[in-house]
Formats: structure tokens, C-alpha cells, sequence
């Protein structure tokens, strides 16, 4: 006894030395779905088998998320989600690691985020040490088989710390328990009591241990294989928060249970720095491990639970994982760029399948629904908000072998495949559409009240072949309506409005709704009503719901005096953000009826004065068990509940019951107070083993305390351990359509119970009533229970039944409710009437297309679809004109279901024209189709010179060509306004003189292009046509900049020859071949109007030089080495002398009537040359004149031809041009030699 007393007087003495640490408190900041709940919180689906370090922005959440340094982002759009894959960047439960301690600065958040609680006061006690952030890594491996829920996400983590306390963080990952490498302690609950305990009293043996060597390490995960295993696997890291990396890690392996622990270092590589650590959920043995991508980037792969690894390196860095729910070996990986592997060899091997891949978007096979087991369902994005869905197979997903199932663009981080279901949706104009695949036939749109039009919507569950849906509709801004669907998904009722929300901390919606376990069509709600918050309970999924009676006493036995309706019971729902914290409520499938959560008695949900209330009934008692908020667990398959005080301080003690929480005997675990950062324990199990994580002042090491807690129980349980109790909703024993008996322990047996014995002791179904069956689409429940039609519902209107035969089943407003067993009796008034279809004439004919566009490219598929509201659809004749000639009819309207096909082979804007007809009469509808194609390129074709004051084309040439599908935006100068057109081409007068650039954007959808030009206006130019040698035409690509850079060249050209400078001459290359250009010469800028004659006579001086220049051939400059382009003129423009002067203008008519004249009388001559006498035509063969060249130029009878031999050398020229200039001649002298001594050698 002595040495006992010295042992306790020195652990006290230790916890002591501690005292000027500053006070921490636990904060759980990541949602996580534990095995034995069914519905989460919305925005997560869990999965235990996807992983991702980062936390990005996602839409769907479908798994816990871990956030270490890492920042959180919010979800965003549809977010159907329910329990088949993981979240966006999560780090979701790959087997059961998760990451469970993080010491951080003080701060108030001293238990899990519950919207609206107010912090705890806590007061700067030396002897209180903050117990360690818990951040979830990973879920059980049971999740995916009996977890399907809607669960959020905390997305981050409190980091109001200094950097001195951060640097020493801790956070410790946990999967199902943990030890040291050497026993500490060692007692039993009797112990703790100070008595000597006899074998026959309930006990609880305790050891504890401590990692050893790792203190530094600031980061732990912890992984127990589970079913029955005793190996246990803890990965501790030290994180460094300036780096954002790990820099050192330690591996520890027990095989008893934690009681020793076994570093493996050495076999995992002395240097290797380890990073996560994931396990198979189909296969709890092998273990995948990555190296910190910082140092290496490879995956460690084991087989036998950690014994042997063996590494592979890899050309990626994972951020996330997602196993198969059947295969063990195949793996899908996302990349750090968004790319998407699979590996069919468990790690060894990579092989990409996609990139562009959406986080968190991507999906394994649905046994039983997809063919083939390898098939992947996977988000790309292709656009800006804009992605497409994809289906192919993991290992053979080439472009020729991936298929499209979802006609059109999706909206990003929308897809999501869960069970039966693939859900997505689609914004248009601001209003999104939600569409829905129901056992992978083709999608449909979710049919939702006409005025409901929804802001958002998430998916809650899509248990028992049916959808739960939260919507947000117009009206509302912070709650949202309670849907329930069809079979199929597609047609929604509404079951409870203005259910309770709250955003968790980064931006992730947290509505209030709770499935109860073990119990059919048993869920609770928190409801906003008349501004407070009251938690309601239906027993028929739905159709009714009611508050919760409050317990008659308080903890203490004092009288509450809270009555229906005015006080009721009000219970906080958020689901556990952590799986080793139970959270506010729990129940579980093996014990129905028992639901133990936090909450208050009162007229609304408070956040304070909270306390724990048990119900071993189903919710129709309760009673108060403690008055402050705790963790509890069940135990023995829920014969046993374990409870642990939710606080900031540490503790050495828990409680435990056998008897439904009626009494509860205390177990002092420790001699030191720990701060426990989780709890560990394998639900399904026979080890009887639980694990408390934890540890005892900020620099000691990790503390594992294993509790066995086999000594609660001293037998197993016999048939007379049991007794029956009877379901019921207030009296009424019919729930779900029928009368069930439960079978249970009898309170305070000792037994163990047995994991296969029957719950279910006998059930028989009821006769129905109307709250078995929920209103059908477009009916809605009444005061008095009764369904009837809303105002914007005909009851009467078309339906498919008379498509196939000449009767129809017609709704009588109601529809059973998926799952209620109860049978109806003779008058059967609930049911759908076989009624004959009548005669009716074709009322109400729509016409859209598949996805509401109005539009479509050419060559791609458009379906229509044709709908009647009213008539007989089985006598009534479809037609469709599809606008291009082609028509197509069907005897009925049944033929046309799925929609009616056609492609449109060219573009244009197409009249479609829909005709329902039969004997009774006729109905059309008519919608108009814009097909188009992508605009590839657009070209701006204007002259680069006008006249100011005058009318100039502009023309849009666009590839490929369009009919009638563009629209053309003309920006002019600075203009504010655009004129817009529907045509290519626009004619504009120029006022200003100058530089005036132009713009013409032209608009195909969604698609803007645009190409400028800038015009030169003057109030008059010359300008002459220009060929080249034919070598340029081997080189001319034809495009616009190689065009410009040859115009430049050409103009530097003209430049240097002449002396004339750069900025008066431009040269514009026309497209195409052969290549030819135009010489534009531009008068003085400082010419005034006074002097515009001289100005134009210097213009034609000009002009006359480049005539002798091009002929002569001066003009040339080098393409390439070796190839010289010489420039020629080929004539002058048609219209030579674009002038405003109206003395050019007859000048320019003189001569064209000169050239009739001229051409008549060269015809009257050759026609009539034989019978005039006077004129004779002498042809000679004389191989030794030299060729002779007749000008086209001025030239008349008086001239005489002249021999190349005697045309002067370009020097000679160059110098009689110049002697010329001098004396100022240029006039008819200059004439004079470029019609006779240098005449136009090119062919007009």
C-alpha cells in the first residue's frame, strides 16, 4: 500500500510540473461517417475507400475531409450525395486510420461545431493541457455497405494559434487503436472504486502505454485491422507548418492488441519519409503507404497487415484514392493535375485513364447495375463551368472507347453515381435543371412542384430505391424543404418545409435531418417554425410528423413541467464530424429503439443548457441521464453503453451502463488525467477492446490506454435473457404499415449478447390508411389528411397508360409509401383505377429538345421531345417537319417516348413544326432551331484607303461559312455603341480624315471572335496593281501576317527606289493566288486644301515613277537566299483615280468612250479587211529580227516600235528621271518616255 501511495504521489507530482503550460481545448473539426449511422449530414457521402490530402471546392461531398495546414473551401450546386464516394480532395477512410490530435492555442471551440453554440467559459488553469485537435483521415470499411448518407464536412480547422504553439502541434490520425512500445499502468475498474473486486462483479481491466522515442512528432495515425484482428499500425510525423511538409515519420506495428509495439523504420527505409498510410476495405491486410512527395514520390504496398512492404516508385503525386467496393486490387488515383490512373495490381502498376478530371468526380462500377465491374464514371471538365460525363473502362479508356451518356454539358463538380442513381445538372439563363438516371437508363428531369423553381438542391439519401432531397426553393434564403421522390427519382412530393440550416465554418451547408437506425421510416428533424427552431419525429417516412415529449424530470428527479404543445424536447442533429467522437446523437442498427443524443427541454433548440436524453422506446419517452454534453458509445453490439464527458479539461474517469442508461456505474481509466483525443474500439467485433487516444501534457508522448471491457459480461446470453417490446407512434401500434415486436436483453443482464440473434421478434402487416401512401406528383395533403391537386395540376391530362393500351391505371392523388408493408383491404381506395381511355382530341402539344436548347452544331444528334397534356394518345397521329425537308410521322404518341432524332447536315436557323391529329381534332406547336458551327476564324476584309465622305464595303469572311446563325458587332473609332447586323457585310462612310480603325466581332453562341483593321481616309489617293514574280507564289501561305510582312517589304521597296517616304506609300496583298497587291499612294498630310491641285499633280508624278520603276524591274527584294522577288505592275485599278473632282470624273468617261470607239472600229476593220483595198496584213517568219513589244500605252500610227536592245540600263533611267525632276519636265517629257522608251511590257 505504501508503494502505492508513492507511485500516486509522484504521477501527481508529474502532472504538476506541467502547470505553466497554457490551457488547450479539443476542437473536432472533420465530419466523418461512423458504421452505424445511416444518414449524415449533407454535402458528404462517405466512403471509406477515397483519400485526398488537399480540400478544394466541392459540390457534392462524399466523404470526410482532413485539413491539416490546409485551407477549406465551401460546396457549391447539386449535391446529390449519399454514401458511395468521397468528397472533393478529402481524405476519406481508406480502412480506419484517421488523424486524430492537433494541439492548438487557446481558444473556446471545446467540442464539436454545433451552429450557434457559445463557447464555454474556461479559465486558464495551469493543469490543463489542450486536448488535441481531432481531424478525421478515414471512415470503417462498412461504411460503403451500410453507411449511405448525406454528411458534412467541417472543411477547416481553428488556427488561432501563436506560431510557438503551433509549431509544437500534435495531431494524431486514428483508426481503431493504438499502444507504446512498453506497458505503463495497469489497474482494474474495482481498483479505481479503492475495493477489492471479486471475479463475479462487473470490471473493466486497463493498461497503458506509451510511444516512446516520437514525442517530437506532431501528427499520428493510427490504423486496427479490425474483425477480429489484433495487428495495429501507428504512423506518427512530425509536420513542419513553415514548410507545409513532413519531414520525419515513424512506423509502429503491434500484434496483441497494442500491447507492444515494434518500430519499422528499417523495413520501410531508414530514409524514407512517410506520408499517409491507407488500407484495403475489402481486404484489411494489405496496406498502401506514400512517401512524402517532397523527398520521393512512391507507394510502400504490403500484404500482410504491415509485416513486409515493398515499395514501387510513381510519375504522380496521389491526392486521392478510391478502392473498389469488390475487387481488392483496383485502384483509382487522382493527381495533383487533375489527371485520373487506375491500377488493377494494387499500386504496382499505373495506368492513366483521364485528365481534366473534376476532384472528387469520378466513380468505381455499381455492382449489378454497370456490365461490366471495371467500369469508371467520371466529370471532365471541358470549359469554364462546363464538363461533360464520361463512361469507359478502367483499363481501356481511349477516346474511341468512351462513352457519352449524358446528352450535352453538365455543370462541374455535379455528377454523382450512388446506388441505382446517377444524378447531374445543368444552368441555363440562371436557372439550373436537375437530371437523373434511374438504373442507368437514359436521364430524365427531376420533376419537382411547377412553383417550387429551386435555388439549390442536395441529395440526402437514396436509401430503398428512393430519393430524399433537400431544395431550396425561391421564397427561401436560410432553410430548405424536405422532397421525397419516386422510385425512379424523378417525380418529388413535399414531405416538410423550412427544415433548419447552417453553413459549417468553410461555407458547407449543415441541414438538420436525421435517420433513426434499426427503426423502418423513423427520422428526425429540426424545423423552423414561427422563428423557433423545435425538433420534429415522423414514424411513416414523412407523411406526418410531430414534436418530441419532453421528460417528465430532470437528471436530478426534479419536476421540468414541460407540456405539449407549448414545450416539447428539442435535440441537436449534427452527425459526428469525427468517427471516434460519437457526436450529439447516435443510434445503431443492432439496438432499435435506443437513441441517445444532446439537447434541451423548452419551447426551442438552445444552445445552451444542454444535456444527454435517452429513449429505449423509439422516441415516445425519454428520459434525462446526464446534465452536460458527453460522448457515448454502445458496446456489445449495443447491450452496453460507454460514456465519456465531452470537455476542454482532461479526465481519468468514464461510465458505463447495462440497463439502458438507467444506472450508471463510474470507472476511473487513469491515475493521470488525459486528454483524450479519441476513442477507439471495432463495433462488430469479440475482442471486447476499446482504446482511448490520448495524451497528458503538451510535450509527453502519445498515451494508448486499452480498456478491456470483457468483465461487464459473465455469460453469454440465453433465450431467457430476453424479453419482447412493442413498436409504437403514441399508442398506435401500425408503423410502416405494421405491427412489430422487438426482441431485447432484459435491462441488467450480464449476458453477451450474440451478433446474429433477431431484433425482430414477429411482424404483421396493418390495413392501410391514408398516411401509408404519400400525395402523388402534383396533389398535395390537405388539413384533414386528404390529397388533393394543386391549382396547377390537371388530374385529368394525357397520360402514358392509353399509349400502350386502351385503358390506363389513373391516380387517385396517392402513391404508397416505398417500404410500408401494409395491405389495403376490399374497397382498395388508395391504389390507382384501370380506367377505359376515352376518346379526347389532342389539347396542349409541346415540343422541346432534350436539354431545352434552341440550339445545336451541325452533324451533332438533336433529340426532341413531343408531349401532350391532354387527348387520346393511343389514336393520335405524331408529326414532325424538321425544317430541312425531311418529315417524319408515328401512329401514336407512345412511339416517340424517347425522343425523336435527326442531325442537321448544314447551318441555318430551321422551322420545327410538331402536329398531333386524330378523329376528335388537331394541335400543333412550333419552335425555330439555330444550327450552327464553331467559328474557326474570322477576317476582316476592307480597303486599307478611302475617300472621305464615302460610301466604303466592309466584309466579315468567316471559316466556315455561316447561313444566317452569326451576329456581327461593327465598332467604329471610339464609338460607344456597335451597330450590329445579321449579315457580313455593312457599307460606312468615313468623316474624319486620317487613321480610323474598325473592329467587327462577330458571335456564334457562346463563341465571340474578332478581327480589326485600320483604314486610311483621305480626301483623295492614287494607287496602282501589283504582281510579282511567280516564286512567291510557292511560299505564300495565304494568311494574313505573312501578306502584311510581304506589304511592308514591298512599300520599303518602293521607298528606297524612289525617295518617297514609307509613311505616304501602303501596299495591301489580296488573298489567295496568284498573289498580287495594291499600291496605295497617299498625298502630303501638310498639303492644305488650297494647294490640293499641286498636291494632285505631285501624286501623279509619283504615280508615273513607280510605272517606269515596277517595268523596268527595280523593284525587287529577297524571300529566302537565293530567291529574289521582283515586283511588276500588272495595270491600274478599275478605278484608277478615286478622286471627288468631278473634272477626273469626265476625263475618266472621255476615255472609256474612246475605247468603245476605238474597240468598234478595230472590229469593223477585221470584219470587213478583205474589202478594203487599202489595207493589207503581211505576216512574216523572220527568226533573225528581234522580238518586238508593242506598248498598249499612248500609243498611235506616228510611233515607232522599238527593240528591247534599245531600252537604256535601269542606271541610265534612274539618271534621266532625276535630270528630269531638276528641270522640273516631268510633265509630257515624262509622258514621252514611259510611252515610248519604256513601255508596259505586261499582258492587260
Amino acid at each position: 500500500m505504501g508503494l502505492w501511495s508513492i507511485l500516486s504521489f509522484s504521477l501527481l507530482a508529474f502532472v504538476l510540473l506541467y502547470s505553466f503550460h497554457p490551457k488547450f481545448v479539443a476542437q473536432a473539426e472533420v465530419s466523418s461517417p461512423r458504421a452505424n449511422d445511416r444518414l449524415y449530414r449533407l454535402e458528404i457521402t462517405p466512403l471509406e475507400a477515397r483519400t485526398t490530402r488537399k480540400s478544394t471546392e466541392v459540390k457534392v461531398d462524399n466523404s470526410a475531409k482532413v485539413f491539416i495546414a490546409s485551407e477549406s473551401e465551401a460546396a457549391v450546386a447539386l449535391k446529390p450525395n449519399n454514401g458511395k464516394q468521397v468528397g472533393n480532395e478529402t481524405q476519406s477512410g481508406l480502412g480506419d486510420e484517421a488523424l486524430i490530435g492537433n494541439k492548438i492555442a487557446p481558444n473556446c471551440h471545446n467540442r464539436l461545431r454545433i451552429p450557434g453554440k457559445k463557447c464555454d467559459n474556461i479559465s486558464e488553469d495551469n493543469h490543463r493541457r489542450p486536448a488535441a485537435n481531432i481531424m478525421l483521415e478515414n471512415t470503417f470499411s462498412e461504411i460503403k455497405k451500410r453507411a449511405k448518407r448525406s454528411v458534412h464536412t467541417t472543411d477547416n480547422v481553428d488556427r488561432s494559434t501563436s506560431g510557438a504553439a503551433q509549431s509544437r502541434e500534435r495531431i494524431v490520425e486514428t483508426v481503431q487503436g493504438v499502444s507504446n512500445s512498453r506497458p505503463e499502468y495497469r489497474h482494474t475498474g474495482e481498483e479505481a472504486r479503492g475495493s477489492n473486486p471479486r471475479q463475479s462483479e462487473p470490471h473493466l481491466d486497463t493498461s497503458t502505454f506509451a510511444l516512446s522515442g516520437d514525442s517530437a512528432h506532431n501528427q499520428a495515425m493510427v490504423h486496427w485491422s479490425g474483425h477480429n484482428s489484433s495487428v495495429i499500425l501507428i504512423l506518427t510525423k512530425l509536420y513542419d507548418f513553415n514548410l507545409g511538409a513532413v519531414t520525419e515519420s515513424s512506423l509502429w506495428r503491434s500484434c496483441d492488441y497494442g500491447s507492444t509495439y515494434i518500430k519499422l523504420n528499417d523495413k520501410v527505409g531508414s530514409r524514407t519519409v512517410l506520408s499517409y498510410l491507407y488500407v484495403c476495405p475489402t481486404n484489411k491486410q494489405k496496406i498502401m503507404m506514400l512517401s512524402d512527395p517532397e523527398v520521393e514520390s512512391a507507394v510502400l504496398i504490403s500484404s500482410d497487415e504491415g509485416a513486409s512492404f515493398e515499395k514501387h516508385p510513381i510519375n504522380f503525386n496521389i491526392l486521392s484514392l478510391l478502392f473498389h467496393p469488390v475487387q481488392e486490387n483496383w485502384i483509382l488515383a487522382y493527381s495533383h493535375d487533375s489527371k485520373l490512373y487506375s491500377s488493377m495490381d494494387f499500386g504496382r502498376k499505373w495506368q492513366l485513364i483521364h485528365d481534366n478530371v473534376m476532384p472528387g468526380r469520378f466513380y468505381w462500377a455499381v455492382m449489378g447495375l454497370d456490365r461490366e465491374s471495371d467500369v469508371v464514371h467520371i466529370e471532365t471538365r471541358i470549359a469554364k463551368g462546363r464538363a461533360q460525363y464520361v463512361k469507359c473502362r478502367a483499363q481501356r479508356c481511349t477516346e474511341g472507347n468512351r462513352q457519352y451518356l449524358f446528352p450535352g454539358h453538365v455543370d462541374t463538380n455535379s455528377l454523382v453515381v450512388q446506388d441505382e442513381y446517377v444524378f447531374t445538372q445543368v444552368t441555363k439563363s440562371g436557372r439550373a435543371s436537375y437530371f437523373v438516371s434511374y438504373m442507368r437508363e437514359s436521364f430524365k428531369r427531376m420533376k419537382l412542384p411547377k412553383y417550387c423553381l429551386p435555388k439549390d438542391m442536395h441529395i440526402i439519401s437514396t436509401d430503398e430505391k428512393q430519393v430524399f432531397a433537400a431544395v431550396q426553393e425561391w421564397n427561401q434564403n436560410n432553410t430548405y424543404s424536405l422532397y421525397i421522390s419516386d422510385s425512379a427519382g424523378v417525380y418529388f412530393t413535399l414531405s416538410l418545409e423550412n427544415l433548419r440550416t447552417s453553413r459549417g465554418p468553410g461555407g458547407n451547408l449543415l441541414v438538420d435531418f436525421y435517420k433513426v437506425e434499426g427503426i423502418n421510416g423513423m427520422y428526425l428533424a429540426n424545423k423552423l417554425l414561427d422563428s423557433h427552431v423545435k425538433t420534429l419525429i415522423t414514424y411513416n417516412k414523412g407523411q406526418t410528423w410531430a414534436l418530441l415529449p419532453a421528460p417528465a424530470t430532470d437528471v436530478a428527479r426534479n419536476n421540468l413541467h414541460c407540456i405539449l404543445p407549448f414545450c416539447s424536447l428539442h435535440l441537436h442533429l449534427e452527425m459526428s464530424e469525427n468517427p471516434y467522437t460519437s457526436g450529439p446523437i447516435t443510434s445503431k442498427k443492432s439496438v432499435p429503439g435506443i437513441i441517445v443524443a444532446t439537447g434541451n427541454a423548452g419551447t426551442e433548440l438552445s444552445s445552451t443548457n444542454l444535456g444527454m436524453f435517452i429513449t429505449s422506446d423509439a422516441g415516445n419517452s425519454w428520459r434525462q441521464i446526464f446534465d452536460e454534453e458527453h460522448n457515448v458509445w454502445f458496446l456489445d453490439n449495443g447491450g452496453a453503453l460507454l460514456a465519456v464527458p465531452h470537455a476542454a479539461v482532461p479526465i481519468q474517469h468514464l461510465w458505463y451502463v447495462l440497463d439502458e442508461g438507467k444506472k450508471w456505474d463510474r470507472h476511473s481509466f487513469s491515475l493521470a488525467s488525459l486528454y483524450v483525443d479519441g476513442v477507439l474500439m471495432e463495433p462488430e467485433s469479440d475482442n471486447h477492446i476499446i482504446t482511448f487516444f490520448g495524451h497528458f501534457s503538451q510535450r509527453s508522448e502519445w498515451q494508448l490506454i486499452k480498456i478491456d471491457y470483457k468483465g461487464l459480461f459473465n455469460r453469454r446470453c440465453m433465450d431467457g435473457d430476453y424479453q419482447t417490446w412493442n413498436l409504437h407512434n403514441k399508442g398506435e401500434p401500425c408503423v410502416m404499415g405494421e405491427k412489430q415486436i422487438f426482441m431485447k436483453r432484459r435491462p441488467g443482464n450480464r449476458c453477451m449478447l450474440a451478433q446474429d440473434y433477431s431484433r425482430i421478434y414477429t411482424s404483421e402487416p396493418c390495413l392501410c390508411t391514408a398516411y401509408d401512401f404519400e400525395c402523388d406528383y402534383g396533389w398535395e395533403r390537405q388539413a384533414d389528411g386528404k390529397c388533393s391537386p394543386a391549382f396547377w395540376f390537371n388530374p385529368n391530362g394525357a397520360t402514358k397508360g392509353c399509349s400502350t393500351s386502351q385503358s390506363f391505371l389513373n391516380s387517385t392523388g396517392y402513391r404508397k409509401v416505398l417500404s410500408n408493408n401494409c395491405k389495403e383491404g376490399g374497397r382498395n381506395v388508395y391504389s390507382p383505377k384501370r380506367q377505359a381511355c376515352r376518346p379526347r382530341p389532342p389539347r396542349g402539344l409541346r415540343l422541346s429538345t432534350s436539354q431545352g436548347e434552341l440550339s445545336a452544331t451541325v452533324g451533332s444528334n438533336v433529340t426532341f421531345m413531343v408531349y401532350l397534356d391532354d387527348g387520346d394518345s393511343l389514336r393520335t397521329s405524331i408529326q414532325l417537319d424538321f425544317g430541312d425537308g425531311i418529315k417524319i410521322t408515328y401512329s401514336n404518341l407512345s412511339r416517340a417516348d424517347d425522343g425523336i432524332n435527326h442531325v442537321y447536315r448544314t447551318t441555318g436557323i430551321y422551322r420545327v413544326t410538331a402536329s398531333a391529329e386524330n378523329n376528335q381534332g388537331f394541335d400543333s406547336s412550333t419552335l425555330f432551331l439555330h444550327i450552327t458551327s464553331p467559328v474557326e476564324r474570322v477576317y476582316l476584309s476592307t480597303p486599307i484607303v478611302a475617300i472621305r465622305g464615302k460610301e466604303v464595303n466592309l466584309t466579315a469572311v468567316v471559316w466556315p461559312s455561316h447561313t444566317r446563325t452569326l451576329t456581327f458587332f461593327w465598332w467604329f473609332d471610339n464609338s460607344s455603341e456597335p451597330i450590329i447586323t445579321l449579315e457580313g457585310s455593312i457599307s460606312y462612310t468615313f468623316q474624319r480624315e486620317g487613321k480610323n480603325k474598325v473592329t467587327v466581332q462577330v458571335a456564334s453562341g457562346s463563341t465571340i471572335m474578332q478581327d480589326s483593321k485600320v483604314i486610311n481616309v483621305k480626301e483623295f489617293f492614287r494607287s496602282l496593281l501589283l504582281s510579282f514574280s511567280l516564286a512567291l507564289d510557292e511560299h505564300n501561305p495565304d494568311i494574313p501576317e505573312w501578306r502584311e510582312d510581304i506589304g511592308r517589304v514591298v512599300r520599303t521597296a518602293l521607298s528606297q527606289v524612289s525617295g518617297v517616304p514609307e509613311d505616304r506609300l501602303l501596299v495591301s496583298l489580296y488573298p489567295g493566288l496568284p498573289s498580287t497587291a495594291e499600291l496605295f499612294i497617299l498625298p502630303d498630310e501638310q498639303t492644305s486644301s488650297e494647294h490640293k491641285r499641286g498636291s494632285e499633280e505631285a501624286l501623279e508624278t509619283i504615280s508615273d515613277i513607280f510605272v517606269t520603276a515596277l517595268n523596268q524591274g527595280l523593284i525587287q527584294f529577297e524571300l529566302k537566299a537565293d530567291i529574289h522577288i521582283i515586283v511588276y505592275m500588272t495595270q491600274q485599278t478599275l478605278a484608277p483615280l478615286v478622286d471627288s473632282n468631278s473634272i477626273h470624273s469626265g476625263s475618266a468617261m472621255l476615255m472609256l468612250l474612246t475605247v468603245v470607239f476605238v474597240g468598234l472600229a478595230a472590229f469593223f476593220i477585221y470584219k470587213f479587211k478583205r474589202k478594203i483595198p487599202w489595207i493589207h496584213v503581211e505576216a512574216e517568219n523572220s527568226h533573225e529580227k528581234e522580238p518586238e513589244v508593242i506598248s498598249t500605252v499612248g500609243q498611235n500610227e506616228g510611233m515607232s516600235k522599238v527593240k528591247l536592245s534599245e531600252f537604256p540600263s535601269p542606271k541610265e533611267l534612274m539618271e534621266k528621271e532625276l535630270e528630269a525632276r531638276s528641270r522640273g519636265g516631268i510633265g509630257r517629257n515624262m509622258e514621252r518616255i514611259v510611252t515610248r522608251e519604256f513601255p508596259n511590257c505586261t499582258n492587260v
